[in-house]
């Protein structure tokens, strides 16, 4: 079969576009483009960012967020979906109920709260939401540190904290969780921490000396790539852990910030 008659794998990305190009649904189809997979998008928030912080947020009706996801799924071979920043409660519901009618999906949910810069991305009543709708709909949880606290409610300030909410935020209904310990200090290393039901793993890599833009976004993309292609949860994140790592040391500057962009065209899968 040719590839005109063929529908390749897709991956819907359901986010908030970053106009700066660095996070978000940019970063989402760059990351899916890197690993051969077609790129899909419903758009949940409109930011007005550069590499110096969030300036605006607009949030289009919630509407018309559900149409966007509905078109995909009509047309398209829908292998996974990310789920990226949603801001309000109305729109955790709105992509929660759109998911509900395709059980059979895998979902990484990366449960962005605050941007990079320290702008609040998510509104107060929709982590309540976020935690009763969607983590339990995650095939995939990928905190960080300040993420997997405000899911939790309590700080996480040592390695044993760190095993501790792996496996805390599992009992709050994820099949699998990749707790990220950028932000967590445990030296030169930087020890990302996975469980799901049959597996249990710590990745340990150099902490780079990189300020990168669109890390998590890029990390939880290259998962639900991962997962369409095929790979399990636990392979999909050493890969994607791996992935980022190599964005990271190929990043530049764009802006007039010490803000680094990823390279994604270098760390391109071959």
């Amino acid at each position: 079969m040719s590839a005109l008659s063929s529908r390749p794998p897709s991956v819907l990305t359901i986010a908030g576009s970053d106009s700066g190009g660095g996070a978000g649904i940019q970063a989402d189809l760059k990351t899916f483009a890197a690993h051969g997979i077609h790129g899909l998008s419903a758009i949940a928030a409109l930011t007005a960012q550069h590499t110096r912080g969030v300036t605006a947020v607009h949030a289009p009706p919630v509407a018309f967020l559900r149409a966007q996801i509905d078109a995909c799924f009509d047309d398209f071979d829908i292998r996974a979906v990310k789920i990226g920043m949603l801001a309000t409660a109305d729109i955790v519901h709105a992509v929660a109920d759109a998911l509900d009618a395709h059980p059979d999906v895998p979902a990484v949910l990366d449960p962005v709260m605050i941007a990079t810069s320290g702008a609040k991305l998510l509104d107060d009543d929709a982590l309540d939401a976020l935690r009763t709708r969607l983590v339990r709909r995650a095939s995939v949880l990928t905190p960080n540190i300040p993420e997997a606290e405000l899911l939790l409610g309590h700080a996480i300030v040592d390695a044993a904290a760190a095993d501790a909410a792996l496996d805390a935020l599992r009992a709050l209904g994820a099949q699998g969780v990749l707790l990220k310990g950028g932000h967590l200090d445990e030296g030169d290393t930087v020890i990302d921490r996975y469980a799901d039901p049959d597996t249990r793993l710590a990745h340990r890599g150099p902490r780079l000396a990189v300020d990168g833009h669109g890390t998590g976004c890029t990390l939880s993309s290259a998962i639900a790539a991962r997962i369409a292609g095929g790979a399990s949860a636990a392979e999909a994140c050493g890969a994607a852990i791996a992935y980022v790592h190599a964005a990271m040391r190929a990043a530049y500057r764009p802006g007039r910030s010490d803000i680094s962009v990823l390279g994604h065209l270098a760390a391109r899968i071959q």
